[in-house]
């Protein structure tokens, strides 16, 4: 394995980036999944270098998952779906990445997580993850809401709950906010005895970092701690208004991906709630059906001429 080369069917790979992981799958011609791997974040608002580094590991692991060799991504036409990418310097600089594909096809992680989700049909989308963000698309409208990326937005997020657990719990340390539950949990997950270990541990560190914490942020809600309980539904709150907002489009589907969406669910507005249909396929899967629908009608873009 992993010496074969790929044959006169036309291969694709599907991209999906974000601010902790990136996803790359190879499909066949008619859709068929040959290959898969995972690599670090693909997030520009975190690094280009990261980014592009985490394309091409994540590409070439899941070459050999198909049984080719790792060096024949030149053969490969790409679909990618990055987080960031709706800010427009990230966007362009990553469209004059000499890349290593065939030719290369870019949009938002939204919008390729809409197509999958409703495997390729009109409907909405809200990614909880790492981050946050909204996308609708009905017809020849579109909304895109959200995803400014952490500190400045996210609400609702893996990354913005351990934000907010982590601010109320140092100001509880110092005295300015009552101690909880959460609080005796994040000094266990940092082994810290007082607000400047739990700084030390978090200084610089990146949105993933926040994200990890998500899970004790959610479990203490669930055991019924007052102040968790405030976050979650605070967070959660947000996401059913920006439920509502991509509801005026009217789409015909709507889902909610992303590792946050299944503990998310039960804090949402019932009427909400009740609205959510599964996810049909996939980002990645998203990914391919964008790369190849741009690639079959406009072939010469953004081909790899070397």
């Amino acid at each position: 394995m992993g010496n074969k080369q790929p044959n006169e069917q036309q291969l694709y790979i599907g991209i999906d980036g974000g601010g902790s992981k990136c996803r790359a799958t190879i499909y066949s011609d008619d859709g068929q999944q040959l290959g898969t791997a995972v690599a670090g974040r693909a997030n520009p608002l975190h690094g280009l270098e990261q980014t592009f580094q985490s394309m091409i590991e994540s590409s070439q692991l899941a070459l050999v998952d198909a049984g080719f060799a790792p060096d024949t991504c030149h053969q490969l036409v790409a679909g990618i779906g990055l987080a960031g990418v709706n800010v427009g310097q990230f966007y362009q600089q990553i469209i004059q990445w000499q890349h290593p594909f065939k030719a290369m096809y870019l949009t938002t992680d939204l919008h390729t997580a809409c197509i999958g989700a409703h495997h390729g049909e009109d409907g909405a989308v809200i990614i909880t993850g790492t981050g946050s963000c909204g996308y609708a698309h009905v017809g020849q409208q579109s909304i895109i809401l959200g995803g400014h990326g952490f500190a400045l937005g996210d609400k609702g997020s893996g990354a913005w709950l351990g934000l907010k657990a982590v601010e109320h719990v140092l100001l509880a340390l110092d005295g300015f906010a009552c101690s909880s539950k959460l609080t005796e949990s994040l000094l266990n997950y940092f082994n810290a005895k007082n607000a400047i270990d739990i700084v030390e541990h978090l200084a610089g560190q990146s949105s993933s970092a926040y994200a990890k914490l998500a899970r004790i942020v959610l479990m203490c809600a669930q055991d019924g701690d007052a102040v968790a309980i405030a976050i979650v539904q605070d967070g959660a709150n947000y996401i059913s208004e920006l439920a509502r907002k991509l509801f005026v489009l009217n789409p015909s589907r709507f889902s909610i991906i992303g590792g946050l969406a299944e503990p998310l669910t039960p804090w949402l507005d019932n009427e909400i709630a009740s609205k959510i249909s599964p996810s049909i396929s996939p980002p990645e899967y998203g990914a391919y059906l964008f790369g190849k629908k741009q690639f079959l009608t406009q072939p010469i873009a953004n081909v790899n001429h070397q």
